[in-house]
């Protein structure tokens, strides 16, 4: 059976993806067509309905519930792990209210924490993901939120810490930050949504025991071509909750979401 799969290109994804998509583990007879894009643009296919499969920022999750699932594998969702605000300049978090930060999207999970952190800033401006740093740089923008390989390079090229949005969700919350998740439309029968799922968790758990293996495939799609700062990503997004939220994974999304948004049952929310 052949299905539409979105990802991004990010290593994450590329990682937790590679044995499935290549055959290196027993996938059910399923077969993926597989399409690489941004978050944001996959978040706007998933929108509407496109994909059997995809990637999607959880701040998206409400606006699909009633036609997607979330599965219990592929998730990015663990601690020191969030978004970061920076800026070329110092920028006070009290300064912020008069500031133009540029955001990886409307729909990011990166853009719903900033509203819920700092909920004062107005001035919003969208950028693909990978643009936002040199958007800081050359002073389009104050300030900027970075996800991906970002996080790890941004000092670097002269940007400077105002806040880490992750550090500041575990303070106020004490929960892990859910960040993406994968899920499967609801077009597909529950058998079919589990055989997803555990096609997906064996395609993790190869891929943590072989991390050499998908090197290459990573490689190919990551925005950094450091191998240190490729690993970095890995070891960071690519966790335990990974494989399986579990109760306090769930826990997390209900928390970062809020259970009255899905605006159905919250045990219908997950595979």
């Amino acid at each position: 059976m052949n299905l539409k799969l979105n990802i991004s290109t990010c290593p994450n994804d590329t990682f937790m993806f590679e044995a499935m998509l290549h055959g290196r583990i027993d996938t059910e007879g399923l077969v993926f067509d597989l399409h690489l894009a941004d978050i944001e643009q996959l978040n706007g296919a998933t929108l509407s309905g496109e994909p059997d499969i995809s990637k999607l920022s959880y701040a998206a999750v409400p606006q699909i519930s009633d036609r997607y699932k979330i599965l219990n594998s592929g998730s990015a969702l663990g601690r020191g792990n969030g978004p970061l605000l920076v800026s070329r300049y110092k920028i006070y978090p009290d300064e912020l209210h008069d500031a133009r930060v540029a955001i990886p999207g409307e729909h990011t999970t990166a853009n719903l924490l900033l509203n819920k952190i700092y909920p004062s800033v107005k001035d919003r401006r969208a950028y693909l993901f990978s643009d936002i740093a040199e958007a800081v740089m050359t002073g389009e923008c104050d300030a900027g939120v970075l996800i991906h390989e970002g996080r790890f390079v941004y000092r670097k090229i002269g940007l400077q810490l105002v806040a880490d949005l992750g550090v500041e969700w575990e303070r106020l919350t004490g929960l892990p930050l859910p960040l993406g998740a994968i899920v499967v439309s609801r077009r597909l029968d529950a058998p079919l949504q589990r055989k997803i799922d555990r096609v997906l968790r064996r395609s993790i758990e190869y891929a943590r025991a072989n991390p050499a293996v998908s090197a290459g495939f990573v490689r190919q799609y990551a925005q950094e071509l450091s191998e240190e700062v490729t690993r970095s990503h890995i070891e960071l997004f690519v966790n335990d909750y990974s494989v399986d939220l579990g109760a306090e994974g769930r826990k997390a999304v209900t928390g970062l979401l809020g259970t009255e948004t899905f605006g159905i049952k919250e045990e219908e929310v997950f595979v």
